[in-house]
C-alpha cells in the first residue's frame, strides 16, 4: 500500500517539483491550496492529487477523510512581495501551520516536515513570522508524540521560479540583454542550491524518517559551499553570453543583510544524500527552460 502524503504548497515552486517526486517515488498525496491558487506548475500530474481547498477547511475532517496520512510536509509560504499585511502574512506563515500541525498532532501523525529559512528572523517580516512557526514546533514536540523536522532551506532556484527572485531575475535580465542591471557590490556569499537537490533532499529525510533519533531534528539543506554575488551574476553573465552591464554597487545593502550564509550539510551527507548539479549546471537548467 502506497504512503500518503498531506503536502501544502503544492502549487508553488517547491512544492510542485516535490509533489511529481513524491508521485514518482510511488507516494500518494494529498493537497491542500487556495481556490484561487494557479495550478499551471502541477498540469501534469493534477488527476494523481487529492486537494482540499484551505477556505473554511474542518483540519479534523481532512484527517478523518484520510486516517492513512503518515507524514506533512509544509512548503506553502507568503513572502510578502504582495503588498500583503502583517495580518495576512501571519496567518498564513503561522496561523495556516499552526492549526494544520494542530490537527495532525490530534490525528496522531507521526512526522511533520517544515520549510524553514536561514534568514534572520528580524531582516522583514516573513523571516520573523518563518522564526515564530518554529517555536511552536518546538513546543509541539515536548506535547506530543509529533517529529518535528525542520529544513533549513538556503538560496533555492531553478526552472519555474518567481520572477523576482534574486537568481531567476539576474538570469532573466542577462538572458534577454537588458541595457543595466543594478547590483550591489556584491560582497555578500550566498549558497545557492538547486531545486532538484533540495527535493532530493526532502525525499531523503521523509524515506529515512522513522530511522532519525530525536523529536525535533534541523537539517541545513545547502549545496555546502557559498559563492558571491559578484561571481554568481559574472557566471550567469558568461554562461549567458550577455550584452548586459552589470552595475555592481548601484544598490545599498539592505539593512541587516547577512553578508556569509553557507550550509552545514554533514547531517545530510550522513544521511546519504548528495548535492549533485553544479552552480554552471544549474543556470543552465534555469535558462533552457526559459527559452
Amino acid at each position: 500500500m502506497r504512503k500518503k502524503i498531506l503536502l501544502t504548497g503544492a502549487t508553488g515552486f517547491l512544492g510542485s517539483v516535490l509533489a511529481k517526486e513524491l508521485i514518482k517515488y510511488g507516494y500518494s498525496v494529498v493537497s491542500l491550496k487556495r481556490q484561487s491558487s494557479s495550478t499551471h506548475r502541477i498540469r501534469s500530474i493534477l488527476s494523481a492529487i487529492t486537494f482540499y481547498n484551505t477556505e473554511d477547511l474542518d483540519y479534523s475532517l481532512l484527517f478523518r477523510e484520510n486516517p492513512d496520512i503518515s507524514a506533512v510536509i509544509h512548503t506553502a509560504t507568503n513572502y510578502g512581495r504582495g503588498g500583503e499585511s502583517v495580518s495576512e502574512i501571519f496567518d498564513a506563515n503561522i496561523g495556516f501551520p499552526l492549526r494544520l500541525l494542530d490537527a495532525a498532532c490530534a490525528a496522531g501523525v507521526k512526522t511533520f516536515i517544515n520549510t524553514d529559512t536561514i534568514l534572520d528572523k528580524y531582516l522583514n517580516i516573513y523571516s520573523l513570522s518563518k522564526s515564530q512557526f518554529l517555536q511552536w514546533g518546538e513546543f509541539y514536540v515536548l506535547r506530543s508524540d509529533v517529529q518535528f523536522i525542520n529544513m533549513r532551506l538556503e538560496h533555492i532556484y531553478g526552472p519555474g521560479d518567481d520572477s523576482w527572485k534574486f537568481a531567476t531575475y539576474v538570469i532573466n535580465s542577462c538572458a534577454k540583454n537588458v541595457p543595466n542591471l543594478k547590483l550591489t557590490l556584491g560582497e555578500q556569499r550566498r549558497d545557492f542550491i538547486h531545486v532538484d537537490d533540495v527535493v532530493s533532499a526532502y525525499v531523503l529525510v521523509l524515506e529515512k524518517s522513522n530511522e532519525l533519533l530525536g523529536t525535533f531534528i534541523q537539517f541545513d539543506v545547502g549545496s555546502g559551499s557559498a559563492v558571491s554575488i559578484r561571481d554568481f551574476a559574472n557566471t550567469v553573465h558568461r554562461i549567458t553570453n550577455s550584452n548586459t552591464r552589470l552595475l555592481f554597487g548601484a544598490l545599498p545593502y539592505r539593512e541587516g543583510e547577512i553578508m556569509h550564509s553557507e550550509a552545514d550539510i554533514s547531517a545530510l551527507v550522513k544521511l546519504g544524500w548528495r548535492c549533485r548539479v553544479s552552480l554552471e549546471k544549474g543556470i543552465q537548467l534555469t535558462l533552457n527552460s526559459m527559452r
